[in-house]
Parts: structure tokens; sequence; C-alpha cells
């Protein structure tokens, strides 16, 4: 079976997010990686609820029905905690990347599936919504966490670019513009979301926006 071919411009749109940060050794055995999967899932999901500063290793350990010294093991510090969270966080988006394109759409759809996939991703993956909390807390921890939004700003750029390329994109879009403008709502939309509704009805006002960009982005016929 021939793979479906990638997307010009987009291999590299989400780059690789390793912290420097202390670290605990990496799993051998398969309960290991187990484990560790375990303490960072319950992790993301309290600083995702109580936040950084109101969550501890203890908070951690007690969730997961481990001793604070098995949790250390994994993770020596909880800024490590952190940054594994965020890591973890940044590297969903390369595999939904990779999903999206198996769908073998247009860019502009490229661009709005991407929207879509991480729309459900902060409704309902711990992961992402921790990671997504940390960054808003970066000032709180001592970690030189990756800069936000960059990456979907210039995958978005690249793709309205080769939408308008591809005479998708009506003649007054500007694609670097417009891939700002999109990052900003989006974003701003599941926090909007996030605060009033607990990302319940993501999915919705994240469709609402999305039904205004499209008309305004797409060459009509």
């Amino acid at each position: 079976m021939t793979p479906p071919p990638t997307t010009p411009g987009t291999s590299h749109a989400f780059a690789t997010k390793k912290v420097t940060a202390a670290r605990g050794p990496e799993p051998r055995q398969d309960r290991a990686v187990r484990t560790k999967a375990v303490v960072l899932r319950a992790a993301a999901h309290l600083f995702a609820t109580r936040g950084f500063r109101h969550t501890s290793v203890k908070d951690v350990a007690e969730a997961v029905e481990m001793t604070k010294g098995a949790v250390y093991f994994h993770y020596p510090t909880k800024e490590a905690l952190a940054v594994a969270v965020v890591e973890a966080h940044y590297a969903e988006w390369p595999k939904l990347l990779d999903q999206v394109r198996e769908l073998g759409l247009a860019p502009l759809e490229t661009a709005l599936a991407m929207l879509d996939g991480a729309a459900l991703a902060f409704r309902d993956n711990a992961i992402v919504q921790g990671g997504a909390r940390l960054q808003i807390e970066r000032p709180h921890i001592d970690a030189e966490l990756p800069t936000p939004y960059v990456d979907w700003m210039n995958l978005l750029r690249d793709l309205l670019e080769q939408a308008r390329d591809q005479g998708q994109l009506a003649d007054s879009v500007d694609p670097v513009a417009a891939a700002r403008t999109l990052v900003a709502s989006f974003f701003g939309v599941q926090h909007v979301s996030d605060v009033l509704a607990g990302r319940a009805d993501l999915e919705e006002r994240w469709t609402e926006s999305r039904t205004l960009f499209l008309a305004a982005l797409r060459r009509q016929p």
C-alpha cells in the first residue's frame, strides 16, 4: 500500500520539545514504563485542575497510590514532573498531524482539521490540558519551557500559503495574518471554554468560530 503523501512545508512543523531539566532513569521494563506513564497522567490531571503551585509530589503519589519515594524515582522533582507533562503535551501535535495527513485533504481543510483535532484533545486529553495550564503558569516553574503557539502559527501559515497557491483562499486573505488570527482565536476559544464550562462545550464553541473563519478564508466560486 502506498503511504499518503506528506504535506509540503509541514514535515517539521512541530519540532521535538526537549527541556533541560533533572530527569529520572529511563525505565527498561514494561511494568516500569507503564508505571511512569500512570504517574505522568495523574500529574497532568492535577496540574490541569489545581495548577503547579497547588500540586505537590505527595498529591501525585496519593493519586496513584504510591509512595513519594516511588514517584521521585521516576521524576526527581516537581519541576521534572511539570517538564515531562509539557513535553508530552507538545508530543501530541505531531501525532495529530500524521493522522490528519492520512486523510489526504486539501491544505485549507488540513488546517481546519488540525484545529478540530486539537479542540477534541483539549476537551478530552489530560496531558494536553495539564501542559496548557503549565504553560500559563510558566513564571512559577523553575525551568525554561518552550514558547507556546509559534509552531501552530508556522504550520497554519504554511498550509494557508499552499491553499493560496492552489486557489483555495480569497484574494484578500494574507496567510501570515490569517494564521496568527486563527491561532489567537482557537486558543482564546479553548481558554474561555475552560474557564466557563470546563471545556465541556469546546467542540461547539470552536465550530462556531470555524464556520466564520471558513466563510472569510475560502475563495467563493
